[in-house]
């Protein structure tokens, strides 16, 4: 589900920048080309009205047959400077982004200390920063269990992590602390909780929306899994009743910065999933990760209908 709207640009969330000058020699760009390279940038990255684009002077670039122009762009007290590539000619404007393969944030996720469902070992793995409210998550969640992970069995392992909506759903980040009171005695514990929420949404939000009433049904189902479990209740009982947000907060900003906007977010291997998508969709993006890991993917399941192989007899 997405996050209410709120200005995202892109310029002021990549790291890469294109090429530098290589001297500080600068040659004043004539004003009318400025108002066309004003226009375009503005038009092609959908910059907001309310910010100020200002277009610099041409310096040298390291690339043959194009100058370096820095555009600002800035609202408010913020600013941040973008370079562009002019075609010597003044008719060609281009952008060259680079990106750091070996510190790619999307392959390098904190996943220490979570609850693994699946095989610990396994070689590709599912992340998925979810909201416990989130009627989306909810469908996600379903499609990845059972129907995802009986497919791939012991070839893949899934872990969550929390990424509340709270300015959409008030009881989230409450569910995601008790999960996480859970977690931290009994994965198994954790993972009842998350399917039971998942399932449960709109009995917790319950037919008055009373958030006092949610937060005390979240605790006392939250309690119950842990007499399942067998867990230290005194202990269980302290962690849910403080409350503490700090880990919960902490993996919301992750998911900030990897520019996560909605809930779900599946990242498999590095490669991203927004939203809710269909099993076909989530199993093609599963099965390149496991042929890149140098595993054989499940073979495709049979379309409804299709008859199966002739069984012998006389």
């Amino acid at each position: 589900m997405p996050r209410p709207f709120r200005v995202i640009f892109f310029f002021l969330l990549i790291a890469a920048i294109g090429c530098k000058a290589q001297t500080s020699s600068k040659a004043a760009l004539d004003p009318a080309l400025k108002r066309s390279v004003e226009v375009i940038v503005r038009s092609q990255f959908n910059v907001p009205e309310d910010y100020n684009v200002t277009v610099g002077d041409r310096q040298p670039s390291k690339i043959t047959g194009y100058d370096t122009v820095p555009v600002t762009l800035q609202r408010g007290s913020k600013s941040t400077v973008v370079d562009f590539l002019l075609s010597t000619d003044g008719k060609t404007l281009a952008r060259l982004d680079t990106f750091d393969l070996a510190n790619n944030p999307a392959m390098n996720i904190d996943v220490a200390g979570r609850p693994i469902r699946g095989n610990p070992k396994a070689k590709v793995t599912v992340i998925n920063f979810d909201d416990l409210e989130c009627p989306f998550c909810a469908r996600m969640h379903q499609t990845l269990f059972p129907s995802t992970m009986e497919r791939y069995k012991d070839q893949v392992r899934f872990i969550y992590k929390d990424d509340p909506l709270t300015e959409l759903h008030p009881w989230a980040m409450h569910a995601a602390v008790d999960a996480n009171c859970l977690a931290a005695q009994n994965p198994d514990a954790y993972w009842s909780y998350v399917d039971y929420l998942h399932s449960h949404g709109q009995e917790i939000t319950g037919p008055d929306r009373n958030l006092k009433k949610s937060f005390e049904l979240l605790d006392r189902m939250a309690r119950q899994e842990g007499g399942l479990a067998k867990l230290d209740a005194p202990a269980l009982d302290a962690c849910i009743t403080k409350q503490d947000e700090t880990k919960v907060r902490a993996e919301a900003q992750e998911a900030d910065k990897l520019g996560v906007d909605g809930t779900p977010a599946l990242f498999i291997e590095g490669e991203r999933i927004n939203g809710a998508v269909p099993e076909e969709q989530l199993w093609t993006v599963i099965d390149r990760a496991l042929r890149a890991a140098g595993e054989e993917p499940p073979p495709e399941p049979a379309a409804p209908g299709t008859p199966g192989p002739a069984s012998g007899g006389r």
